[in-house]
């Protein structure tokens, strides 16, 4: 069986819970080598998750002859010119969410890794849940009717001070903005995905609670070119951890309580049915699968690099870009 060789380039939280187990995993990957910012680091990450070399800098990983892909695991203001210089060493490359800093550098990499024939895809995870197409079959079955309104609130209590880990979250120059481009991000994949082309956009990010470079939350409001109206919620200044959904309709509605268990709630006309639609045990594990079977097979990945663009265009006018 053929296998798609890749490099994982960053080896922080993401990587070392879900990328590295998922590359390893794979029956179609073979997990090849790793780059990590602290090289010092590196021998026991690859070793640990079964990768055969630990490159000292991520340049000398993309021009490693034995790997056909990278996975872009880094800040955000890294991904355009790591993208760009893989794409150019002749790498596919999966990237972290969100794209980039700006929309240039997003047609960046859209155009560097078309010019040289290259699949480019985007980390969005979610759009795999079984629960996510359940709730897309179900509203595209007019099983709740007409969607109306939908609301996502996204609690997590986080904060980092200088010289902490990830303390780059609160950087703008690196990380772009707040919990809205960083988890914010998701929700919009899954805004587009369930009810179609944004028609509108407002957003309010604030800082409510934290001194920071970045807002500590935002709310965004949606007007979808279907008609429906969706608010998403974000925060960083909340005690309470919340990853919910609500959907509307005019003859039911959909209710889940937190994203990542799969459990949803459909009403209807006073009835109410409960179904289970968990995810895979390492979530990253199918969006890999996907991204490796379309450069296996030369064809374009579910969550193309067009579709990072739209996420990051949507983000720009939350903040008033």
């Amino acid at each position: 069986m053929r296998k798609l060789r890749w490099g994982l380039i960053g080896c922080g939280d993401i990587s070392r819970k879900r990328v590295a187990p998922a590359l390893r995993d794979s029956t179609i990957c073979d997990f090849v080598a790793v780059n990590r910012a602290r090289y010092e680091l590196a021998e026991e990450f690859a070793r640990e998750y079964g990768a055969r070399k630990w490159h000292k800098t991520w340049q000398n990983l993309i021009q490693d002859p034995e790997i056909d892909a990278v996975y872009v695991s880094t800040p955000v203001y890294l991904h355009a010119p790591m993208t760009v210089a893989a794409a150019k060493a002749g790498k596919h490359v999966l990237c972290e969410k969100p794209m980039a800093m700006a929309l240039s550098e997003c047609d960046q990499m859209i155009k560097t890794c078309r010019n040289q024939n290259v699949q480019l895809g985007l980390a969005f995870y979610r759009h795999f849940f079984p629960l996510v197409k359940r709730i897309k079959q179900a509203i595209a079955d007019g099983e709740i009717g007409k969607i109306v309104y939908a609301q996502f609130n996204v609690f997590s209590p986080f904060d980092r001070k200088s010289g902490e880990d990830r303390f780059w979250l609160m950087q703008k120059d690196k990380a772009g903005g707040g919990p809205m481009f960083d988890m914010g991000c998701h929700r919009i994949e899954l805004v587009m995905n369930l009810f179609g082309e944004i028609q509108d956009v407002k957003g309010f990010p604030r800082n409510i609670v934290y001194e920071r470079e970045v807002e500590d939350s935002c709310v965004a409001y949606f007007e979808m070119e279907s008609g429906a109206n969706v608010l998403l919620s974000i925060t960083h200044a909340a005690a309470e951890f919340q990853d919910s959904i609500h959907i509307f309709g005019n003859q039911g509605s959909i209710h889940i309580k937190r994203l990542n268990t799969g459990e949803m709630l459909i009403n209807r006309k006073g009835s109410e049915q409960h179904e289970s639609h968990p995810p895979h045990a390492n979530l990253h594990q199918p969006l890999i699968e996907d991204f490796t079977q379309s450069a296996l097979e030369a064809r374009a990945p579910i969550i193309t690099g067009e579709i990072g663009r739209k996420v990051n265009e949507i983000l720009m006018r939350i903040y008033g870009g």
